[in-house]
């Protein structure tokens, strides 16, 4: 992921493994990530049993607050690809009892189709 998509809000496809060892502590017994996706030092991945946003706070990144989202409580979601004129490719999720959705930019070349079917397989 480049610095100039970050700053965009553009999510990027991060390492499994990776997320796996950085979030042995917050995964429960036997929960396995499904894909993982960073925006500068914040990241969203799915489990085989939620949806997980990580949100580090501060200048140094060491408080993080860890949101999980059971897919039951997913209403609905969209998803937006990329254009001729609108580069940016958008996930949106609605959760029960919110009016407004979670949202989510990817670059142009992001797996986007791959993030709708990990949604479609845990919601659906």
């Amino acid at each position: 992921m480049g610095f100039l998509d970050g700053l965009m809000g553009n999510a990027s496809e991060v390492d499994v493994e990776k997320l796996e060892k950085e979030l042995a502590g917050i995964l429960i017994e036997g929960e396995q990530i499904q894909s993982g996706y960073k925006v500068l030092r914040d990241s969203f991945l799915f489990t085989d049993r939620r949806l997980l946003l990580v949100d580090k706070q501060g200048m140094t990144g060491k408080k993080v607050e860890y949101h999980s989202i059971p897919y039951k409580s997913i209403t609905h979601f969209s998803v937006e690809t990329a254009g001729s004129f609108d580069l940016d490719s958008e996930l949106k999720i609605w959760l029960s009892g919110s009016d407004e959705p979670i949202g989510k930019l990817f670059k142009k070349d992001s797996p986007i189709e791959e993030v709708q079917q990990t949604l479609a397989t845990y919601v659906l």
